[in-house]
């Protein structure tokens, strides 16, 4: 039989468990976005000319 301590405890663990992965993943997101943003102002710098 499971205790009441025991399923509590599987519980924060799963809660947390999804929360760790949910902030890795969020971070992977942003992580992304910044790097496109880099990437479209570098190409627009390079279609400006080296004049700017």
């Amino acid at each position: 039989m499971v205790s009441g301590k025991q399923l509590a405890d599987f519980g924060y663990k799963a809660f947390s468990g999804s929360m760790m992965l949910l902030t890795v993943y969020a971070g992977y997101l942003c992580g992304v976005r910044a790097y496109r943003l880099l990437e479209h102002r570098r190409e627009r710098q390079e279609a400006a000319g080296p004049g700017n």
